[in-house]
């Protein structure tokens, strides 16, 4: 019964487990790790920046049950917006509900816009002469090509976003054999003096700047409750998918940065000059397998670059949904394709942003759009869930 009302309104529920949780990966680790490597490295000084991963990991998995939680008990399209609405309604009405939808349809697209940066990024590796015009190019067109992709019936998204995790999963696989096959342990766990002193500033300091950055190299673990109207079983399925997901990519992480600095000498990633430094993955590769090999992972990162984009947007695209349907957001936002069954005003917008903020980053720095977006997400999602799932437990105790 459940299923055939979701149909009558609009949203089919199409959406297992194993493609929820590709779903989640795709958008956790897409271009993430592959560009964000050297910043950790240059945030705690040293190799030590494992640490950075590790504590990313422990916040997304306390968000994540949150996440869990809120999703099973309320798996709607939109995600953030149905627990606020719902939680906050008794107090302020729809002033938080109303707060999230306009903030989501900033960071959600900045978060993807950073994607399509590394997606350049890496492209310079292909194409060393590549101008920065002809990267801004490149960038814009693969936002269009992306949401070309998203214009179809999400069973099929669905499938296509298995085909897009498997290559995603082959990518960093071989960077990781890759590196363990010419591992050297004394350059990975060789650390600079007072690299673990925790009485210092200069460790917290670099432990702040790495957190942030593995908080937003996690992000992603969520994108499928923003689907929830959509999840088969969704009780079940949400909490699974977001928990498998960040200790699946938790394990990639780890292996890829300790790989990553058993090979490459992790001075030579603060060289703003150094392949290390602006695609170290391909350095990795060239240094074990040869240029061929570095070439063709490479293309293998450039699709894991846009699978990433492409479950964040679809994800990203169904926030404004409920909102408008419950006349807090624009009415147009409410209606969803005569025949694929998606938000056709809502993912033209969100790849509208997506493109100004590539666009922004381009001609600013990375780690400025990942502070933004990062300190966005957690002022007005992320603290307004903890307060939310405290609220719904004493106002709504019998909720699923």
């Amino acid at each position: 019964m459940p299923d055939l009302m979701d149909e009558r309104v609009g949203f089919v529920r199409r959406i297992g487990l194993f493609q929820a949780t590709a779903i989640n990966m795709s958008q956790m680790c897409g271009i993430g790790p592959f560009v964000t490597i050297p910043l950790m490295v240059a945030a705690f000084g040293g190799p030590q920046a494992v640490i950075g991963f590790i504590a990313g990991a422990v916040l997304a998995l306390a968000d994540g049950l949150i996440w869990a939680e809120l999703g099973a008990s309320l798996p709607g399209a939109g995600g953030s917006y149905v627990y606020l609405r719902q939680a906050f309604q008794y107090r302020t009405g729809k002033l938080m509900p109303f707060l999230f939808v306009w903030t989501a349809m900033l960071f959600i697209p900045l978060a993807m816009s950073t994607g399509v940066i590394g997606f350049v990024q890496y492209l310079g590796y292909l194409w060393p002469g590549m101008t920065q015009g002809q990267g801004d190019l490149v960038g814009l067109v693969t936002i269009a090509v992306v949401l070309a992709l998203l214009w179809r019936r999400v069973e099929n998204i669905a499938k296509l976003s298995v085909v897009l995790w498997t290559v995603m999963i082959a990518s960093v696989v071989l960077v990781i054999l890759a590196a363990f096959t010419h591992f050297s342990p004394g350059q990975a766990f060789t650390y600079p003096a007072h690299a673990f002193e925790v009485t210092s500033d200069h460790f917290w300091i670099g432990f702040a700047a790495g957190l942030t950055i593995g908080i937003y190299d996690y992000l992603g673990y969520n994108t499928a409750a923003y689907m929830g109207a959509e999840i088969k079983r969704p009780g079940r399925t949400l909490p699974r998918a977001i928990i498998y997901s960040i200790l699946g990519i938790m394990t990639i992480y780890l292996l890829l940065q300790v790989g990553t600095l058993g090979v490459i000498e992790w001075k030579d990633m603060l060289d703003p000059d150094s392949t290390a430094s602006t695609s170290v993955a391909s350095a990795v590769l060239e240094k074990a397998w040869g240029k061929s090999a570095a070439d063709a992972v490479t293309v293998l990162i450039l699709i894991t670059a846009v699978a990433s984009v492409f479950a964040g947007l679809l994800g990203g695209s169904r926030v404004p949904y409920d909102a408008a349907r419950d006349k807090v957001f624009f009415r147009p936002y409410g209606k969803l394709h005569p025949r694929h069954r998606f938000p056709v005003l809502s993912l033209l917008t969100m790849g509208a942003v997506t493109a100004a903020g590539f666009m922004l980053g381009r001609h600013t720095d990375l780690a400025t759009i990942i502070q933004l977006l990062t300190t966005v997400m957690v002022i007005v999602q992320a603290l307004a869930q903890v307060a939310a799932v405290t609220v719904l437990r004493r106002r709504q105790p019998g909720l699923r």
